[in-house]
This record gives structure tokens, C-alpha cells and sequence, in this order.
């Protein structure tokens, strides 16, 4: 699918939109490709929204303390070359395994492919 020149930019916008409305907070934005701009490098849209809520996170943290460097989540908005924007992230299996979280705390983190899905709709 070739999207768009501004798809990966509509992408970010309805990811950031979906993050406010359910109160989620989102704790920084980088903007890999603006910046790459800045030092004269073409690189194509890169965005990484990291965000979160302590509510949720904190418990984990608590749990498995090594999970607190893949928190707060993250999702990375990106435009490969054909211009197809792809949504990534950390599944929550590869966190699980990565940090042993029990099996309960698991949903915490889960919350990030509910995000993704509902961006990509």
C-alpha cells in the first residue's frame, strides 16, 4: 500500500488524539525525522510517542523492577521507503518474557496493541 505523504503525519495525530481521550499521558514526543531535518539529513516521517499512566505502571515496576527501561510504553510512527506507515511497539509476550511479569500484570502492558489496533482502523 503506498500512502500518502501526509499519512504517517495523520497516523501520529489520531495515535496522540486516541491517547488523550482515554486520559492516557503522553510523556514525550520525538521527532526522529524533524530533527534528522535540522542537521540536513532526509530521513522519512519517524515519530515516537512515549506514554503512559503511573496507575498502571507503577504496579509493574513494583513486580519487575528491570520492565522500568521499556516504561513508560511506546509506539513508533514511521514511513518506510514505498511510503507504507507502520505502527511498532514491544508486544507485550516479548515484555513478559523480557522482565517475568506475572501473568495478571500482563494486561498493564497490553494496553499498547489495543492503541496501535485502534490507530490503524
Amino acid at each position: 500500500m503506498i500512502c500518502h505523504p501526509d499519512r504517517a503525519r495523520q497516523q501520529f495525530l489520531r495515535l496522540k488524539n486516541i491517547l488523550q481521550s482515554k486520559g492516557v499521558i503522553l510523556f514525550a514526543l520525538v521527532d526522529h525525522g524533524g530533527e534528522a531535518k535540522k542537521v540536513g539529513i532526509k530521513m522519512p516521517p519517524t515519530k515516537l510517542l512515549i506514554f503512559g499512566s503511573p496507575k498502571a505502571g507503577t504496579p509493574l515496576m513494583v513486580a519487575a523492577p528491570s520492565i522500568a527501561i521499556d516504561l513508560p510504553l511506546k509506539i513508533l510512527v514511521w514511513q518506510d521507503g514505498q511510503g507504507k506507515v507502520w505502527l511498532s511497539y514491544n508486544s507485550p509476550e516479548y515484555l513478559k518474557e523480557r522482565h517475568g511479569l506475572p501473568q495478571d500484570l500482563v494486561q498493564a502492558v497490553a494496553v499498547v496493541e489495543a492503541l496501535a489496533a485502534k490507530a490503524g482502523e
